[in-house]
């Protein structure tokens, strides 16, 4: 795991959000696994910019994978960006995008938007991010070790 900060923190704008994200990214030395929860528009594609921006990745090139389920980069470290919005919770639709070889992979980080269309896959020592929307630009992230 890292040494990835917990607790609550707000941010004002998509700028603080994106450098909280990067300070996480640029600490990461080990594969670690982050959950992304929030409703649509509460900011997981501008806090996984900063988790790339922070891994030596061009942030401009990562979007939310919404269509294509995953998209793969490489920095300093393997990002695997994954949008399981589309799916319905079977776990034969994880398996087919490979998540179980993207959670062996040494040496990477994978963010999961919507993981709770994961269904029974169990993910152990993640980290939990919840984004909440609290008007305007401002941001109460959660961020706890599952």
């Amino acid at each position: 795991m890292s040494k990835t900060p917990t607790g609550q923190f707000i941010t004002r704008s998509a700028e603080e959000t994106f450098e909280l994200a990067y300070g996480i990214g640029e600490s990461l030395t080990t594969s670690t696994v982050f959950l992304l929860r929030g409703d649509l528009g509460a900011g997981k594609t501008v806090f996984a910019k900063g988790i790339a921006a922070g891994l030596e990745i061009d942030p401009a090139d990562v979007n939310s994978p919404t269509f294509t389920l995953v998209n793969a980069h490489t920095g300093r470290m393997w990002l695997y960006h994954l949008d399981l919005y589309r799916l319905s919770g079977m776990a034969e639709e994880v398996r087919e995008i490979g998540l179980e070889e993207m959670l062996n992979e040494p040496n990477a980080v994978v963010l999961i938007e919507w993981p709770e269309r994961l269904g029974n896959w169990l993910i152990p020592a993640a980290y939990e991010v919840s984004l909440h929307d609290d008007g305007g630009e401002r941001r109460r992230i959660a961020i706890r070790r599952q």
